[in-house]
């Protein structure tokens, strides 16, 4: 029995010092954000919301803290990396894309930076094939203009920008 060890405690159980704790879901963050862009509302879900063991909210600040401190999470390099991705392959308008970094936290500066760096003529004419490809579902209908006109605001555009890409459509 002397020569027998004692394996370390698994990272769950109530042996585990909160030390080695953090520094496990610090690592494991790290890979998460290694891979992809993640805010730190994300982070902060993942840490505090884990099944097995989860973090204290003071615990799950120093694994944020040390995730901001190392460049693996900045709001507004995510802000950025969203609003470009949303306005480019989901078709967004500048609305939308406000509304959603809001409900997940970030900070208003760096939503309208991101919102700066988005190609507004991309963006046209992403709306223009949008509405475009909405508009030959809609040939024989009377209310096409409002439907697309709906839709064009239900995709984050605004109302004038809208206006003018149907005026050009619908003549």
């Amino acid at each position: 029995m002397a020569g027998k060890s004692i394996a370390p405690a698994p990272a769950g159980s109530p042996q585990c010092p909160p030390q080695d704790l953090l520094k496990r879901r610090l690592s494991r963050m790290q890979g998460l954000c290694a891979r992809r862009e993640y805010c730190s509302a994300d982070i902060r879900r993942k840490l505090l919301l884990d099944r097995s063991n989860p973090l204290t909210s003071e615990q799950a600040e120093k694994v944020l803290e040390a995730l901001r401190k190392e460049k693996y999470l900045d709001d507004a390099r995510y802000a950025g990396a969203f609003a470009r991705d949303k306005s480019s392959l989901s078709g967004w308008g500048a609305t939308k894309i406000r509304y959603a970094l809001r409900a997940k936290g970030i900070a208003d500066e760096d939503i309208a930076s991101a919102l700066e760096r988005i190609d507004g003529e991309k963006s046209d004419e992403k709306l223009r094939s949008l509405l475009s490809a909405r508009a030959r579902t809609l040939s024989a209908d009377p209310h096409a203009r409002q439907k697309l006109l709906r839709y064009g605001l239900s995709r984050g555009y605004d109302y004038d920008t809208i206006s003018e890409v149907l005026a050009s459509l619908l003549q």
